[in-house]
C-alpha cells in the first residue's frame, strides 16, 4: 500500500500541479483585488436627481396615445433632463425607446455627442476621451449582447477604463477597465472555463476535483507511512531497550 500511494500520489501531483499554481495565482489576484474597484463603482458618479411630477409636461396619456402598446413605463433623467423609458414588443425583439417628458421629443436612439456628454457627466475622472464607438452587433466579452446597441467610450488613463452607455435608454450599462477583464480572466482561469464562458456545468472541473481527492487521500496515506507509522517503530526499539536496562 505505502508502494502504491507513492506511485499514484507522484504522479497525480505532476498532472495536477500546474493547475494548482494557477488555482494559487489567480485566488491571490481575486481576494488581493477589493471587489468595488473590480466592480467599476469609482469610476463613475451615482447622481440621485428627484423628479417634479409638475414639470411632466407631457402626459402619460398623451404618451400611451402616441405608443398604446408601451410597456415598462419608467420616469428618470438624462443627465438634467427628465424623460420617459418604455418598450414597445414587436415581432421579432423589444424597442427600447426615450421620451423627452416636457415635449414628447423622442431621444433615442442616442447621437455621438450626447453619448459622449453622458459618459463625461458619469465618470468621475478628468482624463480626455482616445476613442468613440457604436456597438450594434458582435459586442466584446465585457459586454452583454442584451445592452446592443451601445456606445463605448474609451478614457486616457492607466486601466483603460471604458463605458458602456445604452443607445435607447441613455443608461450606463457597462463600465470596465484593464483590472476588472484581468479579474474575468483569473476567475475563467480559477474555475476552469476554458471553453464557452456561459458554461456552467463544468465536467472538467468536476473530473479535476475527483482526482485531486484521490491524490489528497495518497498524500494522507502517505503522511501515516512515512511520519506516523515510523514514529510508532522508532518507539518500540527504545521501549525494548528500557525493558532491557531494568531487567539487568
Amino acid at each position: 500500500m505505502h508502494k502504491t500511494a507513492r506511485t499514484l500520489h507522484k504522479w497525480l501531483m505532476l498532472f495536477l500541479g500546474l493547475q494548482f499554481v494557477i488555482w494559487s495565482v489567480t485566488g491571490t489576484y481575486m481576494v488581493f483585488m477589493h471587489i468595488d474597484y473590480i466592480h467599476g463603482d469609482s469610476l463613475i458618479s451615482n447622481p440621485q436627481t428627484k423628479i417634479n411630477p409638475d414639470k411632466l409636461e407631457y402626459s402619460l396619456a398623451k404618451l400611451l396615445q402616441t405608443y398604446p402598446k408601451a410597456e415598462q413605463i419608467s420616469v428618470g433623467k438624462l443627465m438634467q433632463q427628465d424623460v420617459y423609458r418604455f418598450s414597445i414588443p414587436t415581432k421579432t425583439a423589444t424597442q427600447q425607446l426615450m421620451l423627452n417628458a416636457q415635449t414628447g421629443e423622442r431621444l433615442s436612439p442616442l447621437n455621438q455627442t450626447t453619448a459622449i456628454a453622458l459618459a463625461q457627466y458619469y465618470y468621475l475622472g478628468n482624463e480626455p476621451i482616445t476613442d468613440v464607438s457604436l456597438l450594434t452587433d458582435n459586442p466584446p466579452f465585457e459586454l452583454s449582447a442584451r445592452h446592443l446597441p451601445a456606445w463605448r467610450i474609451n478614457f486616457d488613463h492607466f486601466s483603460a477604463p471604458s463605458i458602456y452607455i445604452s443607445a435607447d435608454s441613455g443608461l450606463v450599462v457597462a463600465k470596465r477597465h484593464a483590472f476588472w477583464r484581468l479579474f474575468d480572466w483569473m476567475f475563467r482561469f480559477h474555475v476552469m472555463d476554458y471553453g464557452d464562458a456561459e458554461e456552467i456545468d463544468n465536467q472538467l472541473l468536476f473530473w479535476i476535483a475527483l482526482i485531486s481527492t484521490l491524490a489528497a487521500v495518497s498524500g494522507l496515506t502517505l503522511t501515516y507511512f512515512r511520519v506516523l507509522r515510523r514514529t510508532k517503530n522508532k518507539r518500540k526499539p527504545m521501549l525494548s531497550k528500557r525493558k532491557h536496562s531494568g531487567v539487568a
